[in-house]
């Protein structure tokens, strides 16, 4: 309480009368935590306290432009006749704000959360601050004033190198809503990833790189230039400049994008950043076929990442006329035993729809599908093979060629008999349609008795309507167990015959021998 009464007097002093300005060094020196305490509670509270009061102080400084304006003099420098004594107590008092955010700066960075937060919303404060009342001369007409320096001392603070700033980030999100602010950020962090990624000669930096992605990725971009109505200060010429146009924003949009995804990504930013590329920054980007190096690299990593990569390309395919020499040839190349179990199984299977509606794709080519797709259905798990089952049906109504895999009296019973080869890369020799589906027949002996019944409809004649398998794709385990749980059985089998001795067979020597009494 005592230190707080004490940097009030120092506030009221300082802003009372000029005479008392030099006693704004006792409330830098504590913001700086210069001041050697007992106890590190005590030395936070005191830094709270300080911070406290420079956003009265130098907001009151702002309000009442007690700030000088213009490109200001280094400190050392000699101030001459040119300057008033007005001119240079503004000069003397602006370097004391600068001190003031750079020691805020260096509290983003601080052990404790609580500093952290009101260190962020105080130089935020000051932004809007400047903003309102710029520091920046006005020279022409056109000339923008937001203090996009300030800015960007936040911006850093906000991706450290070495630790997780999600929290503090999330805090910031709430300023993102401003159309001002999410321009300039997105700029802020173009040149900051062009800064740090320079020096580690591509070696990925994995607390900084996730420092980025979680404060790029919750962007909300507007989808017409009407949608743009906030903005945390507009200049009088507001409507002549950049930062009033959605393609000023779009173009800033995917240039930050850009720059963050040429840099090598930890494994797991790349599958975060697939998850929502289709969905948060293609629809975004003036050019989105800029993405197509990146989505290629992508879809030629393997495994859960060319899953992902589907979604971007399936885009790009048929919105933007990309051509993808040997596609379908790398798609079948993703199907492993691993797809039957991933969690984005459902979006994979969702697109793989997509690619194989066409009726125009070779017999041979939906043939090798569908034989892999079968093969590796023999040690799929039960929700899965519930889906897939209809998925291949769907197949051969689109494409009634393929019914030969299903009619061959003679063909293969078994794997050692069958002439598919699993093996081959290249679908047109890996002779689908020479073969037959006993691997649905053999289902048909699964001990789940959904997909046995599932299997059994290959038996007949499929109909023209293609089964809907969108209420399938996300089917799980859980769902499959809670409905044999509760289904009710109408008829239960009871035993007729008495059990008799340990194993309860009719003359077995053990009844001789022992009793259930």
């Amino acid at each position: 309480m005592a230190r707080a009464a004490a940097l009030a007097a120092c506030l009221e002093a300082v802003l009372g009368s000029r005479s008392n300005a030099n006693r704004v060094f006792e409330i830098l020196e504590l913001l700086a935590g210069r001041e050697e305490e007992e106890e590190e509670e005590e030395e936070e509270e005191g830094v709270l306290c300080a911070a406290r009061t420079c956003s009265r102080l130098f907001g009151a400084l702002l309000e009442r432009r007690e700030l000088f304006v213009g490109p200001l003099p280094a400190e050392e420098a000699p101030l001459g006749g040119n300057y008033s004594a007005e001119d240079k107590y503004k000069i003397w008092m602006r370097h004391r704000y600068n001190d003031c955010v750079g020691s805020l700066a260096e509290l983003m960075g601080h052990d404790a959360f609580q500093v952290k937060e009101l260190s962020l919303c105080t130089l935020m404060k000051f932004v809007e601050l400047e903003a309102q009342y710029p520091l920046i001369k006005v020279e022409w007409k056109g000339c923008l004033t937001f203090p996009r320096e300030l800015l960007k001392v936040v911006v850093d603070g906000l991706l450290p190198l070495n630790e997780d700033a999600s929290l503090l980030i999330s805090r910031f999100q709430e300023y993102m809503e401003y159309d001002d602010i999410r321009y300039f950020v997105t700029k802020a962090v173009t040149e900051s990833i062009g800064q740090v990624m320079q020096k580690t000669k591509e070696r990925p930096l994995p607390f900084y790189q996730q420092n980025v992605f979680s404060l790029i990725s919750p962007i909300n971009m507007p989808n017409k230039e009407s949608d743009m109505v906030k903005f945390m200060v507009k200049q009088d010429n507001w409507e002549e400049l950049k930062v009033s146009k959605l393609q000023a924003h779009k173009q800033a949009f995917e240039k930050m994008w850009l720059s963050f995804l040429k840099h090598k990504l930890p494994t797991g930013l790349y599958k975060k950043v697939l998850v929502i590329l289709h969905d948060s920054i293609l629809p975004y980007m003036n050019e989105p076929t800029l993405m197509i190096d990146f989505l290629t690299v992508a879809y030629g990593i393997g495994g859960a990442i060319s899953l992902l990569a589907l979604n971007g390309l399936f885009i790009l395919i048929h919105q933007h006329n990309l051509e993808y020499p040997d596609f379908y040839k790398k798609l079948y190349s993703l199907l492993d035993p691993s797809i039957y179990h991933v969690k984005y199984r459902a979006r994979f299977f969702h697109l793989f729809d997509l690619f194989l509606s066409s009726s125009h794709l070779p017999a041979y080519l939906v043939a090798a599908f569908i034989k892999r797709l079968s093969r590796l259905a023999l040690t799929a798990p039960p929700e899965a093979l519930l889906m897939v089952i209809p998925f291949i049906c769907n197949l051969f109504r689109r494409h009634p060629a393929c019914k030969v895999l299903l009619h061959r009296p003679n063909g293969p019973e078994d794997m050692s008999e069958d002439p598919y080869i699993m093996e081959e890369e290249e679908p047109s020799e890996s002779r689908a349609l020479e073969s037959s589906l006993w691997e649905i027949k053999s289902l048909q002996n699964h001990y789940h008795p959904d997909v046995a019944k599932a299997a059994a409809i290959l038996n007949q004649s499929l109909s023209e309507i293609e089964d809907d398998i969108s209420g399938l794709l996300e089917l799980s385990a859980y769902e499959l167990f809670d409905k044999e749980v509760k289904k009710k059985a109408v008829d239960v089998p009871l035993e007729f015959e008495q059990v008799r001795g340990l194993f309860g067979k009719k003359n077995d020597i053990f009844a001789e021998h022992f009793t259930l009494d």
